[in-house]
């Protein structure tokens, strides 16, 4: 009785205010990392203790970022401004750094590498949360729509030139998503779109590095050069295949543990679990990232502030993304991106990143 009045004394604080759902579904998908991760490599492999380090660390922040009144967020220009010059900056870091398989998207201190574009995500998501709360009613304004777009376009170009397609799709995802979410009407889409076209072909003939085109070709016909530019989606889908139902079992996966299927802890973390685990334990995966997406919709549908909605629907735009290019990539229904799949992919700027953001929507939760 007494070790239990003390665990009501220290944690009901906490559990008070935050959904506890949400909470539960998201240590239980971090545990499971760190136990997939270790059935990939073991513990010989360095990604192992690491991501231990990085859950333990992400659960801390977002425990006591619940505890930040996001009100601050809210009603200072002055601080939500500065994060993100603080974010853009950070992001021209890794042009200082050596490259790592031919991209300059990593900051490395010794033996330690972090990813700017992951904060600049986050920091979208708060600036435009700011923004469009402030100017939803004259959001048809087509000043906003472009001054709001420009302010996504700089981390968007900075990014694309180190360069890093994936996380300028999503940060340009979250612009699209949060711009309608707050409403644009007919005309205002119409312009839009044809506006993307106009880009989305510059980009294409311009913008996007060979290899990147490359990385296209071979997501239409993969065994057009097995051996090369196809391989990793040819041995990403013979991992999910030789998983069948329920996998080949831990620290079993043939195509994992044979070293064939590429990247298995980060990009093609989903086919490496589908080794292991078949269909039905990505399944379960997938489920839990819905269970988590609808918790994060339900905490914005009952937010007092359109800045908590707002920021709400950025975070869920994030995480949703994610899970969806993630998946489609390693079931090759999509170009290979190089984006994390969130919460089991190894890697601690992700994680952080997305912890610190749940934080900050679990203090919404808190205060209303």
């Amino acid at each position: 009785m007494g070790l239990r009045r003390s665990f009501n004394n220290t944690f009901s604080p906490y559990l008070s205010g935050i959904d506890r759902p949400l909470f539960a579904t998201i240590v239980a998908v971090c545990l499971f990392s760190i136990f997939n991760i270790y059935g990939i490599g073991g513990t010989d492999n360095p990604f192992f203790t690491k991501q231990i380090i990085f859950v333990c660390l992400g659960v801390v922040l977002m425990s006591v970022l619940s505890f930040f009144n996001y009100r601050y967020l809210k009603n200072y220009s002055l601080v939500v401004f500065s994060l993100y010059i603080i974010s853009v900056a950070l992001s021209l870091m890794p042009f200082l750094f050596p490259s790592i398989r031919g991209v300059q998207s990593w900051i490395v201190i010794g033996g330690l590498t972090f990813e700017p574009a992951e904060l600049v995500k986050l920091a979208l998501v708060v600036f435009m949360a700011k923004y469009f709360s402030q100017r939803h009613i004259h959001i048809n304004d087509y000043r906003h729509i472009i001054v709001s777009g420009l302010y996504c376009m700089i981390p968007i170009g900075i990014t694309l030139i180190q360069p890093d397609l994936g996380s300028a799709i999503i940060m340009f995802l979250v612009w699209m998503g949060m711009l309608l979410a707050v409403g644009l009407n007919k005309r205002q889409l119409f312009v839009l779109a044809m506006l993307l076209l106009v880009v989305g072909t510059a980009g294409w003939m311009f913008a996007l590095k060979p290899y990147q085109k490359v990385r296209v070709v071979s997501f239409l016909n993969p065994g057009n050069d097995p051996y090369g530019s196809g391989y990793n989606l040819i041995q990403s889908k013979i991992a999910i295949g030789a998983g069948h139902w329920f996998g080949s079992g831990w620290r079993n996966g043939p195509q994992t543990k044979n070293g064939f299927l590429p990247e298995p802890y980060n990009d093609f973390v989903f086919a490496s679990t589908a080794d292991q685990f078949g269909a039905v334990g990505v399944g379960g995966v997938m489920l839990a990232i819905v269970f988590i997406i609808s918790r994060i919709i339900f905490i914005g549908e009952k937010a007092s502030s359109n800045f908590g909605r707002l920021f709400a629907i950025g975070i869920m735009i994030i995480i949703s993304a994610h899970a969806v290019i993630g998946a489609g990539v390693n079931l090759g229904l999509l170009p290979i991106t190089g984006i994390p799949f969130p919460f089991i992919s190894y890697g601690g700027s992700h994680l952080l990143s997305l912890m610190i953001g749940l934080g900050i929507l679990q203090s919404i939760n808190r205060y209303g």
